[in-house]
Order: C-alpha cells, then sequence, then structure tokens
C-alpha cells in the first residue's frame, strides 16, 4: 500500500511532523508512507480554469495516485490550522483528489486534548461537498502531552501509544482494502450487544427498556457519573403534555410550528402518542396519570390552572392537558419511575455511568451503522450492536462551541444537566446525518432569557415567583447600559412577545440587574422576614456604588447611557408609561438618590432542540432524506419543535419517540450481523452504585430510607441515643451538584441541631430536603419499633 501523509502546518517545527514520520518509518515493512509538507502553496483565490499552481498539482498528484491518506492534524484556536484549510480549498476547487478516498487522522498537542476539536472540525469540512473523503471511522488518533512523548531524536517512546496507534493503523489497512473492493472493515471488537443506548435520560431509559422488553440485550451509556444520570429529565418540572382529541392538538401543533413546516407523518406519531398518553402511564408505567385539567383541586400542592396551553390563543388549544405521576410536580417523579423500569430490567440491560461515547462506528459501503466508539475510563472500546444504536444523548448546552454556532451565543449557563455537550450532534454529523432544528432553544430562569451568572460548569437558577425582580425601582441593562425588554414581560419557556413573534430575548454578554437604595432595603426586609431570600447567594453578590457614574464604572458600561436609562426610567414612571418596552408602570417605582446596586445576570438555556432529523419509525435520516442504516433517535437530540414551544413536550417526545426507537433498534433486520465478543459485556454501573446493602450499622445506628429525591433514593444512618439525634449521615444520594448537595450538607447539621425533623428546606432544593427529611423519620421510627418491640 501506498500513503500520502500530509502535513497539516507550516510550522517549521511541529510534533505532528515527528509523529508522521515516526509512522512513515515504523510501518516501512507494511507500506511506503511519503510524508508531504504544505509549505510554497498560495492562497486560494478561485483561478480561471487549467490556472492551477504547480504545487497544488503535484499534491493533487500524488494524492490521487495513493491508496490512501494520513493527515497529521495540529489544532490552532479549536479547529484546524489555516494553512490546511487552504490547502482543502485549492483540492476542491477544480481538483478532486480527495473524492471516495480513504483518510486516517492522527494528531498530537502539548496539552491533554490531543487536537479532539481540530479533528472534528476536519472531518466535517471533508465529508462536505467537493472533498467527498471516506474518513475511516473511530480510531481517531488524539495523542496528548508530545513534549513527554517524543525523545530527543522525534521517536515515540510510550508503549501504549504505540500499540494504539499500531491498531489504528492496523484498522486504517482495512479501510483502505474495503473501499477498494476486498473484504468488509476488521474493527477489534471489545463487546457486542443486540442493541446499543447512547444517553441515559428520559428518551434514553425509555428506548433501553423497550429494547429489552422485545428481546434484546441493551447496554446504556451515559457521560454523567453515577447519582447524576438522568440528563435533562431529572431536573424537568414533570409535566407530560397530553390532548384528548388528536384533531385539536394537530391543529395547535401546526399552528405552533408556523411558519415552518414537519413532516405529516412524524408529527402524526407524535401526536397519536401524545394522545395515548394517560393509556401509556397505566400501560407501561404502571400507575393511573394525574389530569392537571381534571384532578387537581383547591388544596393540592400543585395549584389549579386556568389552561395548561402554552399558547391559549391558538386554534386546538382548548384540548392541552398535563399528565403527572402524582399530586406534586417539579420532584423527578416520572425520571425515577423510568429509572427503576431499567434498573428492575437489570438482567436484560447493562449500564455504562462516566462513559463517554466518542463515534459511530459505520460500514463505508453499506452506510450500516455497526456500533460505537466509547471511552471509559482511560480505554477507547469499540463496542458492536447487532440490530441498532439509539442516540438520546440530549442537547448542545455545554457546548460553547456549538452554542457559538448554532445559537449565537458564547456562554449559555445551563438550567439542567451539566452533561449535555453536543456529542450527539458531532457523532450524527459524522455520519452525514441530516440536522433541523439547530437554532431553536427554551429558556427559563428568572426573569425571559437570563438567571444570575455562575461559575463556570454551575447550574443556573430557576426562580419563577420572586415579585421583587420586576416590581419596583429595578430594571435589566445590556452591555451599553440600556434596557432591552419589558422586566414585567410574562414568557413562555424564556420567549416574549416581540412584534407579532415569541422569541427570547437578544443574547448579552454582560447583562445586570440593577436597583436603588429603596429597592435593597426591600430585599434586605425579605431575608428577615423569611430567613433566606429565593437565591441565597444575592446579597454577597451585590456590587455596589455611591452614584450610577461610578456604578458604571463598575459594570463597565458607557455612564452616559446608564445615566440616561436611569432617566428615562424615572421619567416613564412619572408620566405613567414605559414608552420604550410596554412595563406595567403599577411595577415601576423612580430610583431614589443613591447608593445604587447591581448583580450579574447570564443568558440561559433550558434545552436545546437541534440534532439529527427523525421520521415517524425513529429512524435518523441523512441528508438524502433516507434512513441510516440501524440507527434511531429519540428525545431532545433532534426534537421534534421547530418554533414555539409548548410545555411538556420534550418529555412526552422522550416517552414516544424513545418507545419507538427502542422497539425498532430490537427488531432483528436481515442485514444483521452479530459478533464473537464480550470482553467489555456484563458490567452495570447503576447496580453497583445502589449501596444500600453493603451499609453497616453499629450500636444505636438505624437505617432510612425515602425515594422522594430528585434524581433517586436517598438512604441515611441515624445514630440516636439517649433521647437525641446524634447523627444523620447520608449514605447514598442522586441530588443535583450545586443546591441538591447544599442540602445534603446542610439539612443533616440543621436535624441535629433541632433534633428534630422540622427544619427549614434548602433554597431551591425543596425535593433534596424533603427526602433527607423523610429518611430521618424513616429511621427514627425504627427507634420507635425496637422500643416498642
Amino acid at each position: 500500500m501506498k500513503y500520502v501523509a500530509l502535513m497539516g502546518t507550516t510550522a517549521q517545527h511541529s510534533y505532528n511532523r515527528d509523529l508522521l514520520q515516526f509512522m512513515a518509518h515504523h510501518f516501512s515493512h507494511q507500506a511506503t508512507i511519503e510524508v508531504n509538507e504544505i509549505t510554497g502553496i498560495p492562497l486560494f483565490n478561485e483561478p480561471d480554469q487549467n490556472d492551477v499552481p504547480a504545487s497544488v498539482q503535484q499534491l493533487n498528484d500524488r494524492i490521487s495516485q495513493a491508496d490512501g491518506v494520513i493527515i497529521g492534524v495540529p489544532e490552532y484556536d479549536h479547529a484546524i490550522p489555516a494553512a490546511l484549510k487552504n490547502v482543502i480549498e485549492w483540492l476542491s476547487y477544480q481538483l478532486h483528489p480527495f473524492a471516495n478516498k480513504p483518510v486516517m487522522l492522527v494528531g498530537t498537542s502539548l496539552g491533554i486534548q490531543g487536537t479532539c476539536r481540530a479533528q472534528g472540525d476536519l472531518r466535517r469540512i471533508l465529508n462536505s461537498p467537493g472533498v467527498d473523503a471516506q474518513v475511516l471511522p473511530g480510531n481517531e488518533y488524539m495523542l496528548s502531552y508530545a513534549g513527554k512523548a517524543f525523545d530527543e531524536t522525534g521517536e515515540l517512546t510510550d508503549g501504549p501509544s504505540i500499540k494504539f496507534l499500531e491498531r489504528c493503523f492496523a484498522n486504517f489497512e482495512q479501510f483502505v482494502k474495503t473501499m477498494n473492493g476486498t473484504p468488509a472493515l476488521n474493527i477489534d471488537w471489545q463487546g457486542s450487544y443486540d442493541v446499543i443506548v447512547l444517553g441515559f435520560g428520559g428518551a434514553g431509559a425509555t428506548a433501553a427498556r423497550f429494547a429489552a422488553d422485545n428481546g434484546a440485550h441493551v447496554l446504556l451509556v451515559d457521560a454523567a457519573p453515577f447519582g447524576r444520570e438522568g440528563g435533562n429529565t431529572r431536573y424537568s418540572a414533570q409535566h407530560v403534555v397530553t390532548g384528548e382529541s388528536l384533531d385539536q392538538l394537530t391543529a395547535y401543533y401546526q399552528a405552533l410550528g408556523a411558519p415552518f413546516s414537519t413532516p405529516v407523518k412524524t408529527l402524526n406519531a407524535y401526536l397519536s402518542g401524545m394522545s395515548q398518553i394517560p393509556t401509556y402511564f397505566e400501560k407501561y408505567l404502571g400507575i393511573k396519570a394525574v389530569s392537571w385539567k381534571h384532578d387537581i383541586k383547591p388544596g393540592d400542592a400543585v395549584a389549579i390552572k386556568k389552561t395548561m396551553a402554552e399558547y391559549p390563543e391558538l386554534a386546538g388549544s382548548e384540548t392541552i392537558d398535563f399528565a403527572l405521576v402524582h399530586k406534586r410536580d417539579k420532584d423527578a417523579a416520572l425520571w425515577k419511575l423510568l429509572r427503576k423500569n431499567v434498573l428492575d430490567r437489570a438482567d436484560k440491560i447493562d449500564v455504562w455511568l462516566n462513559s463517554r461515547a466518542q463515534h459511530l462506528i459505520q460500514d463505508p459501503n453499506s452506510k450500516i451503522i455497526q456500533g460505537v466508539q466509547i471511552k471509559r475510563g482511560e480505554r477507547l472500546l469499540n463496542l458492536h450492536a447487532n440490530h441498532g444504536v439509539v442516540l438520546a444523548m440530549g442537547g448542545f448546552e455545554n457546548n460553547a462551541e456549538l452554542t457559538q454556532t448554532y445559537l449565537h451565543s458564547a456562554h449559555l449557563t445551563p438550567l439542567g444537566t451539566l452533561y449535555n455537550r453536543g456529542d450527539g450532534v458531532k457523532m450524527a454529523q459524522e455520519v452525514d446525518a441530516k440536522m433541523w432544528h439547530m437554532t431553536n432553544y427554551e429558556s427559563h430562569g428568572i426573569l425571559p432569557g437570563i438567571t444570575f451568572k455562575e461559575d463556570a460548569n454551575e447550574r443556573g437558577r430557576q426562580i419563577e415567583h420572586w415579585p421583587l425582580l420586576k416590581n419596583g425601582s429595578i430594571f435589566v441593562i445590556a452591555d451599553d447600559g440600556t434596557r432591552y425588554f419589558p422586566e414585567d414581560a410574562k414568557h413562555r419557556h424564556g420567549h416574549v412577545y416581540t412584534h407579532g413573534s415569541w422569541l427570547i430575548p437578544m443574547k448579552n454578554q454582560h447583562p445586570y440587574l440593577v436597583f436603588d437604595q429603596t429597592q435593597y432595603e426591600a430585599f434586605k426586609a425579605q431575608e428577615q422576614r423569611d430567613g433566606q431570600l429565593p437565591y441565597p447567594k444575592f446579597m454577597r453578590k451585590l456590587i455596589t456604588a455611591p452614584t450610577i457614574e461610578k456604578l458604571a464604572a463598575k459594570l463597565d458600561v458607557p455612564a452616559d447611557n446608564l445615566q440616561q436609562t436611569v432617566a428615562d426610567f424615572n421619567h416613564y414612571t412619572e408620566v405613567g408609561r414605559d414608552f420604550a418596552f410596554g412595563r406595567d408602570p403599577q411595577t415601576m417605582r423612580q430610583l431614589d438618590a443613591g447608593p445604587y446596586y447591581a448583580i450579574a445576570a447570564a443568558n440561559d438555556v433550558l434545552n436545546t432542540q437541534g440534532g439529527p432529523q427523525r421520521n415517524e419509525h425513529a429512524q435518523i435520516l441523512n441528508v438524502n432524506n433516507d434512513p441510516i442504516p440501524h440507527l434511531f433517535g429519540a428525545g431532545e437530540l433532534g426534537g421534534i419543535v421547530a418554533n414555539c414551544y409548548q410545555g411538556g413536550g420534550n418529555l412526552a417526545e422522550c416517552l414516544i419517540f424513545g418507545k419507538l426507537a427502542g422497539e425498532n433498534a430490537a427488531r432483528p433486520k436481515s442485514d444483521s450481523e452479530s459478533v464473537d465478543a464480550d470482553e467489555a459485556n456484563g458490567i452495570n454501573d447503576l447496580v453497583d452504585g445502589e449501596t444500600a446493602a453493603n451499609v453497616k450499622l453499629g450500636a444505636d445506628q438505624y437505617l432510612g430510607s425515602s425515594n422522594a429525591g430528585l434524581g433517586g433514593k436517598v438512604i441515611v444512618r441515624v445514630t440516636y441515643r439517649d433521647h437525641k439525634i446524634q447523627a444523620v449521615d447520608v449514605i447514598q444520594h442522586h441530588e443535583s451538584e450545586d443546591v441538591g448537595l447544599t442540602a445534603i450538607k446542610e439539612i443533616p447539621q440543621e436535624i441535629v441541631a433541632a433534633n428534630s425533623t422540622s427544619v427549614d428546606a434548602v433554597s431551591g432544593a425543596s425535593a433534596s430536603s424533603r427526602a433527607i427529611k423523610e429518611a430521618v423519620q424513616d429511621a427514627l421510627q425504627q427507634v420507635t419499633n425496637s422500643v416498642t418491640n
């Protein structure tokens, strides 16, 4: 075999050049690898016909005559070097040597990333029309810490790195033979399942359950560690939208999507399933659904609503209802049922947590998805899927590159899971899936589209009812110190009515809430009255200044603009009309003489909707609208929402398309094939994580549990002696990373101090607080029983 190795930079020294040269002599007994530089290639300028530079023509000829191409990919600013992009532009204009040419990507970097972003960037470019390369699926060679990996002579010295390179190169050689019509791709498989489901949220849990119920041996994989699984399902309000009339549901959802359209069969599959949600609850979840419209009464934990429709003005809205697990919401009740369904099928479903899927493995000829490459610990494992793979990995709200590309924001504070990193988007794009709804997302927060600014990798807060944020001498400013929306606006998942459309307010880099001393004293009074504010960090995050001019300097906004904003706000209040944005003047009070305050806000995201398009069978489509063989999708990744969103719709989608995806993935296909590989089979992190049976109790110690936690069961060990609670230890929990952990730390201490479970809940962690108190009460009941007996 003869290969052209393309050096991806013009830099005089590059470890990627060392890597390619090492490959040239290390594999010299197997193939001829010719390292080519890209220096001397002029900038691409769309020349006239037959006016291609000689250096470009020579490179074209070498690639055309080679059996394959190996590209050494440096990473500059999260992308490939401009010089490499320039070469590809030349070779996709009049010359097309990459067309159907097998390509292998390798790369090394000084840091830990190993050029992962650049390789992803290059894969998309090589798959683009006009380039049309055949890139080796999976098997990406990303060498970290290049400065330590090579010796002074440029030799790669790390044994495991060399071994993995040899495995990748062997797979590339087989890939080249396959592309030339010789036997199929020979993958070194470490495990085999009937169905592999990627993503353990509501959609993934549902898909795994129904695949197992249809006879499949299933692997369920999630990037989150134990106790953090659940995706956005665990953080949602647990409302599942439904409706009695299919005709009215159809009219309503067509109006929600307008002016965009959704394929009729796909929409019908969604809506027919939605109309049957109460039956679904009874048949598959084993409970009678609570109808918010018909079952909620005065005094229940959830309030009576006039309408469940988020857009009641639209045709068909009168049929909209919510199905609940019980007469309570925002407590992860539905998620815990779905999680239990997986746990109950541990004999059929293996669960890998803290394991991140990297690539789909696709046969280059048939385009069948054969399996998945997954990173588990330090190993990259190839797992075969006999019948199908389900992508249920959620959105891309925690991926700054994707939010910048599709949502035009450098950073959005997530309100849900921290583990939706856009992996499913990347993997789907690599196999030429058709993407849709990529610019659509939902929000919530404290005001339309914003929440309080948090540290990196920290969830934002949803606070629905805090009147002081939008009543009084307080407003929100944009990057230039001016207001940009009515603070009292009634939003619909972050969208406010703007000139005939419902839109999330424009995204700014550093919005702030600004208010005066009178408003500050109102906040202080609420804190003293209630014990704490709905956002406990509020007071310590405040920025203060004696004048508006000095406050503007601290906020880095133009002082003239902020002063004018205050003057305008005061004027609108005086005349009784907000001429700028129409805020109700009854909610406005003139700002006083100071001092003045501000608190940093941030644009937030509840979930994204974009991803690969699916059809009515939950099959993922390619760019030609044909199903990609053995690939299915469910949930927010490629959600059905094209424009306006109805609350509870994503949960309905998880249940409906999760079921379709699981059943159809499990169905044996005429082109299904099995492999003999079980090295990685039999691992179940979910079962291993359930540690209650291993808890040892000492004298005067009692175990208590509650299922009221946000993510699952909470187990405590209570030490009770001399008629007093001596200690409370939380043995197991699945609570959220922020306020949930605050409850885990503080509530036990307060119970011990009070010698009672009658303590206040942690703000924003009511479900976690309730679960801990219930678990302690359960343990104390055992104390009572032991005394009675």
